[in-house]
């Protein structure tokens, strides 16, 4: 079993409180940053939203 199939089991359940880590995770990169990466951040955020959250599957 991977890791990232390990991660999906432990947040099955869970996805909006998955939404909120990685929102708040990007955030604080933002402001080490000074919003330096922002793009990439954001990139980043939509990536593990479309793998953990709560993102519709049209979406994906």
């Amino acid at each position: 079993m991977s890791v990232m199939d390990k991660l999906k089991n432990m947040l099955k359940g869970h996805e909006a409180q998955a939404d909120k880590g990685i929102d708040k995770a990007g955030d604080a990169v933002d402001d080490r940053t000074q919003g330096k990466y922002s793009g990439q951040v954001d990139t980043g955020q939509d990536k593990l939203m479309d793998q953990f959250g709560t993102r519709p599957e049209d979406n994906r």
